[in-house]
């Protein structure tokens, strides 16, 4: 009978240890694929061109979770042509971006973890506007103008698998606006561009600079440029990963503030009548009363959007359709209108499509 009872308890205890070893602490899920669309007119009476579009894309979700460790990455890639049947500019690009994010917790309660996390955006090739005749088209984008990168330490709440919520009160973002010295002159003698040439450009865009005193001009303010900017601020992020059956939802949203305020004091005559009335110092003298800052709008408040969402279903086992769309505002980013009035606007993108996909 011991016998019996001790091999009964053997099977039992190696069970157990298969149970858990069974359990994977890894879990990699994700969604692939490449939506195309074509349109076709013949005689079509409102206009328009015959074009076709595709975009390749892919979300990677890879996790790691045992004990009281918690590592989490996430890939989000995407890239979209379009041809159209036009006499210039045919072929143009519709989409383009490159998202990295990971981070690394450790349990210090139930669901609460201590987190180191870092994240990079930026684009693979340069983005243009087209103008659809024979000159070259302007760059208005490039790889690495822009680029975010964030290292942040925090708190992150995760209930489940599906939904997290990570709060950072020391959180680091670098601003690039880099553009090498051979791009910068190529494009610079293709097209007429400001006096520093493309780099110029995409600086000023992409809020890589700010307002101190001129060196040169006494009681007078410039613009200072840099290739990168360096921040500390506060970051919040959350996100959701849910699958049913062939139906998957994937949506991530960013905000980021920093703490310091770049900013010049600005001082006006308080005569009306003076000669100098109406002329705006950076230096405070007699006579003079302070009226505000000139800033590029970067301080604490004043947060950075991102918020990507991206919807997919699969069907036939290799057809799905997805709908993406991804909002940005950033603070310091100015985007001109039809006029020509340069502005800090809401961004925003969204691609509905049908093709060859995979989810996982």
């Amino acid at each position: 009978m011991k016998k019996v009872l001790l091999t009964i308890c053997t099977i039992l205890c190696t069970g157990m240890l298969l149970a858990e070893e069974t359990v994977k602490p890894w879990k990699f899920s994700g969604v692939v694929g490449l939506n195309a669309s074509a349109t076709g007119m013949v005689n079509w009476a409102a206009g328009g061109n015959n074009n076709v579009n595709g975009v390749a894309f892919g979300k990677l979700r890879l996790m790691y979770d045992k004990n009281n460790l918690s590592w989490e990455t996430n890939l989000d890639l995407e890239y979209g042509l379009t041809f159209v049947d036009q006499k210039y500019d045919k072929l143009q690009k519709s989409s383009d971006h490159i998202v990295f994010n990971t981070k690394f917790g450790w349990a210090f309660a139930p669901k609460w973890f201590l987190t180191a996390q870092a994240g990079f955006q930026s684009q693979f090739t340069p983005g243009y506007t087209y103008n659809g005749d024979e000159t070259a088209n302007p760059i208005i984008s490039n790889w690495l103008a822009p680029s975010y990168t964030d290292i942040s330490v925090g708190i992150d709440w995760k209930p489940n698998s599906i939904f997290s919520v990570y709060l950072s009160p020391v959180a680091g973002r670098i601003t690039t606006a880099w553009v090498s010295d051979r791009t910068n002159q190529r494009y610079s003698d293709i097209y007429p561009l400001a006096d520093g040439g493309l780099r110029d450009v995409l600086q000023n865009k992409f809020a890589t600079w700010k307002y101190v005193d001129d060196p040169v001009v006494t009681d007078a303010f410039v613009r200072e440029y840099s290739n990168v900017k360096a921040e500390l601020g506060l970051s919040f992020k959350g996100g959701i990963n849910w699958a049913y059956k062939d139906l998957k939802i994937i949506t991530n949203l960013t905000l980021f503030t920093p703490y310091k305020w770049d900013k010049v004091s600005l001082y006006q005559s308080i005569d009306p009548n003076a000669p100098d009335a109406g002329t705006i110092y950076s230096v405070n003298a007699e006579g003079r009363e302070f009226i505000g800052y000139r800033d590029n709008n970067r301080r604490f408040g004043n947060f950075d959007v991102d918020w990507d969402v991206a919807i997919s279903y699969q069907f036939l086992k290799c057809l799905n359709v997805t709908l993406s769309t991804s909002m940005k505002y950033y603070n310091g980013v100015m985007i001109a209108d039809k006029e020509g009035n340069a502005a800090e606007r809401v961004q925003f993108k969204s691609i509905l499509g049908l093709g060859v996909g995979y989810s996982f």
